[in-house]
């Protein structure tokens, strides 16, 4: 990122990025059933298990910021 001459680090903007993980292991099983057909059973019983884990201990440090 090229910044103008005249700004100086006191004026810079940040920005926080949260990610919840449950809707991307969703989106990716979904991808790799519609791509792979046969690894059905193997896709839903590895995304149950995430889903699982992740609602038991949470995301915890997962988040980006």
């Amino acid at each position: 990122m090229v910044m103008p001459a005249h700004s100086d680090a006191a004026t810079r903007t940040h920005m926080n990025l949260h990610l919840s993980i449950g809707p991307l292991v969703s989106l990716v099983a979904g991808v790799l059933i519609l791509a792979m057909p046969r690894l059905l059973n193997y896709i839903v019983a590895v995304y149950l298990i995430l889903i699982g884990l992740i609602g038991i201990f949470g995301t915890g440090g997962l988040q980006l910021h």
